[in-house]
């Protein structure tokens, strides 16, 4: 395998993302950065958006900002993936302040918490987001003054509980770039001419809900701008290709590898109109790169094995040409394998040569049978608070099991490794963050002296350094889209249900569901349980049917990937430490199962 040069160039070395602007613009000024679907249908209309004509639009809209008054201050930014999210995320960062990326799917308590623990100025939002969700986290938010609506048209301000709506501002992004624009005419330079700090926060991302657990995470443009150099250079991708936006923006995998890196290498960037049209969009758009999460990697292979055929004959044909083709590959021939899966490529849009997976663990079997097919899928490693890819696999024979070696100018090891090897990963560089918000003592947990941040994920790596992952020290679930869920937070909501003494949450990675499946183990109370509810503790079933109904009322407040899901009834308290804490490991909370104390099976979340 040729190895490939990792010696950064002077010109391409970028410290904040105005510099990483500047430089796409004087690299691909009249090349399209962007491609915004503006009426869908039989004869669907776009915009085709040059970088020059995205850097005055991030200079109006950042001048207009100022000029309200938002200078220094932290701005919100939720809503789907579109044109106009990217807009604002670095119109707010070239200038202005700290931006917030929220989740669009979360419960208005969990945007109210972020809103509230950041102190938010401002927050720029889909029209769809105003209805579903906003409307009410407003009403628990006293921080934010200004509203500003990614849709054209005006919308109606009504927030309830307390608050008045005279006491917000109401602007649509296209009125303020409008304004922006004469400004910057006229002569202001408040925005394009402000000092940028490279190495301060300018990201403040919440990992997860409305809880103490819940962490702000504060990342500095020099934190990004690393992490999308070394991405860079990992990966074979160039102001040819076009992306096909797919995954959660807020999220930073597909923030900085899908928007930031594409940005900065002169991609062209096109959105897909939700999960249920990803077939339509990628053949709409045809991108050479998407990047996905394995759950669908792998919804995406089922559906061509069973174009394939239901025949046996035809799908042991099908098997025969993988193999021929991995033969092939390992001969040297990498156009052919795309010419003997034309029909597949095709299905794909015609032009997909890249597949990039990332947060959560892929299928070496799945992943292999996609090479074998002619795309080059990559794996990469990283968590938020790296910016955050650590490591991104590598044309070699372990691409499909490895996440591969750290990238260039970050350093990865294994912290007090057993006599296999395995221990907990840890990491080191310019991409680490700047730590939690407000909240030193979680930061001096995981982020030492030193520098090397402790990841909480386990795993070991061979003698090339690929790194493979073999495990969470954590107690953090990772469902097969990549959405994190913590126990602790849904723990606490749990002890609030006056039958519960005890419980655990955690994740079961269940063939049937085809996905991470939230459990509870549950002790009951038992004075709760035959006083209030008169039941008698040995009627399993009444009391579980009892704490489900329970249950159901806490997952109403709660997205819907951090639902629970299944409950499992035991009269045996958990084993402890010393200091009374549950010990979290699976055969304490699991152990019963075989004596068929086993209550309850896989329910309606909903």
């Amino acid at each position: 395998m040729k190895i490939k040069d990792y010696t950064l160039k002077e010109e391409d070395r970028i410290n904040n993302f105005r510099e990483l602007l500047d430089r796409s613009v004087r690299l691909h000024p009249d090349l399209e950065a962007f491609i915004v679907k503006l009426r869908d249908g039989d004869s669907p209309e776009y915009r085709h958006v040059t970088f020059t004509e995205f850097r005055k639009e991030v200079d109006a809209l950042g001048t207009a900002l100022v000029d309200l008054g938002l200078k220094g201050e932290k701005i919100a930014v939720t809503g789907e993936n579109r044109y106009e999210w990217c807009l604002s995320y670095l119109a707010v960062t070239c200038g202005c302040g700290v931006v917030v990326p929220i989740d669009k799917e979360l419960h208005p308590d969990e945007i109210a918490m972020i809103l509230n623990t950041s102190e938010a100025s401002a927050i720029v939002f889909s029209g769809k987001m105003f209805d579903k969700n906003l409307a009410e986290a407003l009403a628990m938010n006293s921080t934010v003054k200004v509203l500003i609506c990614m849709d054209e048209e005006e919308h109606e301000i009504c927030c309830g509980g307390d608050r008045d709506a005279s006491d917000i501002k109401y602007f649509t992004i296209k009125a303020l770039i409008k304004r922006g624009k004469e400004l910057t005419e006229s002569g202001d330079t408040s925005y394009t001419g402000a000092e940028i700090d490279s190495y301060a926060m300018s990201v403040l991302i919440f990992t997860s809900g409305t809880t103490g657990v819940a962490k702000g995470v504060m990342l500095s443009q020099r934190n990004i701008c690393a992490d999308i150099e070394s991405v860079t250079q990992c990966l074979d991708n160039d102001c040819t290709d076009s992306v096909l936006s797919i995954l959660p923006i807020h999220h930073t995998y597909e923030c900085t590898c899908d928007f930031l890196e594409m940005l900065y290498i002169g991609a062209r960037i096109s959105f897909c109109d939700g999960l249920r049209y990803i077939a339509k969009n990628i053949k709409e758009y045809r991108p050479t790169i998407v990047m996905l999460v394995p759950l669908i990697i792998e919804n995406v292979y089922s559906k061509i094995m069973k174009q394939a055929g239901s025949n046996p004959v035809k799908k042991a044909a099908f098997r025969c040409m993988l193999w021929i083709s991995g033969g092939l590959q390992r001969l040297g021939c990498t156009k052919l394998p795309r010419k003997m899966f034309h029909a597949v490529h095709e299905s794909l849009g015609g032009r997909l040569r890249l597949i990039i997976a990332g947060a959560a663990a892929m299928n070496p079997a799945i992943a292999k049978d996609m090479n074998r097919m002619g795309f080059k899928l990559r794996q990469g490693y990283g968590l938020t608070e790296t910016s955050p890819i650590l490591c991104v696999s590598h044309d070699d024979g372990n691409a499909e099991s490895s996440v591969g070696p750290a990238m260039p100018r970050i350093e990865v090891k294994i912290n007090n490794p057993d006599k296999d090897g395995r221990g907990e990963i840890i990491a080191r560089g310019d991409t680490v963050m700047l730590g939690y918000y407000k909240d030193p003592e979680a930061t001096a947990a995981v982020l030492k002296e030193d520098g090397w941040f402790y990841t909480g994920d386990r795993g070991y790596m061979d003698k090339k350094g690929r790194v493979y992952i073999t495990g969470r020290i954590k107690n953090m679930i990772v469902n097969k889209t990549g959405k994190n869920i913590y126990p602790e937070e849904l723990e606490e909501k749990l002890m609030k249900i006056p039958y519960i003494l005890e419980c655990v949450v955690w994740g079961d990675d269940d063939e049937k569901e085809d996905d991470t499946v939230i459990c509870a183990t549950i002790v009951p109370k038992e004075e709760a349980i035959t006083e209030k509810a008169k039941l008698s503790m040995d009627d399993t079933q009444a009391i579980h049917d009892l704490i489900w109904k329970e249950v159901k009322k806490v997952n109403k407040g709660l997205a819907t990937y951090k639902k629970i899901q299944k409950i499992v009834i035991r009269r045996e308290e958990f084993e402890k430490t010393t200091t009374k804490k549950i010990k979290r490991y699976l055969s304490n909370i699991t152990k019963f199962f075989a004596s068929g104390d086993q209550k309850g099976g896989y329910e309606d979340a909903n």
